[in-house]
């Protein structure tokens, strides 16, 4: 049987993570970050405390189907007035631990759907 790549190689997938830090195609990040299938950019946030409603105003403008809000090593959930903008762009918001949002990524990722994950570090 042959194997190959399923042509997913040049999209930005996490290969690894651990405290303060993932890897997005073998290559270290250690700041909040927005990745999305064929996307990256840091994400100038002070951390949770720090966010505003322009911030998830800048992920709508990505226009994803989804996004992963990763909020470090444990689930902090923001006030529903700071996702509005996602809301209202009739985009869904998941909120969840870094780790956890690295591995659903993948996954929307490789079925090809529109996901950003949008990763803080404290």
């Amino acid at each position: 049987m042959k194997l190959h790549a399923s042509g997913l190689t040049n999209l930005n997938t996490f290969t690894g993570y651990g405290e303060g830090f993932v890897l997005i195609n073998a290559v270290r990040h250690e700041g909040s970050l927005i990745v999305m299938p064929e996307y990256l950019q840091p994400w100038d946030v002070g951390g949770f405390a720090a966010l505003e409603p322009g911030d998830f105003a800048a992920l709508a403008a990505l226009k994803p189907e989804v996004v992963l809000l990763g909020t470090g090593a444990k689930i902090r959930f923001p006030h529903p007035r700071l996702t509005s903008a996602l809301s209202q762009a009739r985009i869904g918001v998941e909120v969840m631990d870094n780790q956890a949002a690295c591995r659903t990524y993948n996954i929307l990722m490789a079925e090809e759907r529109k996901v950003a994950a949008a990763l803080l570090f404290d």
